[in-house]
């Protein structure tokens, strides 16, 4: 199985950090956040991955280079302005191929096991997404999850983890090149009950502000357990 590491934003509320460092190479714990995807993808068993990048992109690839320092393969989907999350699928495809991919946003921080993800079948389905309790700055969830099913019903809702495996299917009709984001496509899924879905309760983070990234830094720096959200509202 490959895996899609989605690489390409510009960080806009971490500035001015991410006018000269992209937000994928900021450090967690002293560790780039995407360095600590790819070698968590790797001790998945997940060998080959898709890392797509655009703003301040030459670094990313300066730092993670072929990945062979990870006992990985990296190809790389450059693009010229940040296509968004399904654009960005789209215009990778020829990388991705035609069978499930693991899919990864490179700005969270998290424990979850990427082996449960590469084992599962998808069958039919679009895709299968990992959801965690709703942080505080985002209240009010993204969809509703019953019996693994992914909905759009008013409760329980949970929070998207930007974390799943796709079918390349769910970008069909989606040309190259197109700037497209993926939460449409998924609210489609669900009417078709083409989309299933976990909650995940460990740790996780969204390093979206600055304030999350220091208090993410703060817990880690602590030795604090594995709380499962700790982001605050911004």
């Amino acid at each position: 199985m490959k895996a899609m590491i989605l690489a390409a934003g510009r960080g806009e509320r971490l500035r001015p950090m991410t006018d000269t460092l992209p937000k994928p190479l900021i450090e967690v714990g002293g560790q780039p956040l995407i360095v600590r995807h790819v070698q968590r993808l790797a001790e998945a068993g997940v060998r080959q991955l898709v890392i797509n990048v655009s703003h301040l992109g030459d670094k990313i690839v300066s730092a993670l280079g072929d990945g062979s320092k990870w006992n990985v393969a990296i190809a790389w989907s450059r693009e010229a302005a940040p296509l968004e999350t399904a654009g960005g699928i789209a215009t990778a495809l020829d990388l991705l191929g035609d069978s499930p991919f693991l899919l990864v946003n490179a700005d969270v921080y998290c424990d979850y096991p990427f082996g449960t993800l590469a084992a599962l079948d998808l069958a039919s389905r679009l895709g299968h997404i990992v959801m965690v309790p709703n942080p505080l700055f985002r209240p009010q969830g993204d969809f509703s999850l019953s019996e693994g099913r992914v909905g759009t019903l008013a409760a329980p809702r949970y929070t998207y983890s930007g974390i799943g495996l796709l079918s390349p299917r769910m970008v069909e009709g989606i040309a190259p090149g197109t700037k497209a984001p993926l939460a449409p496509l998924l609210k489609t899924a669900t009417r078709s009950a083409r989309l299933t879905g976990e909650l995940y309760e460990g740790l996780w983070s969204d390093v979206g502000t600055a304030e999350r990234l220091a208090d993410l830094n703060d817990h880690l720096g602590r030795g604090i357990g594995p709380d499962p959200i700790y982001s605050k509202a911004p």
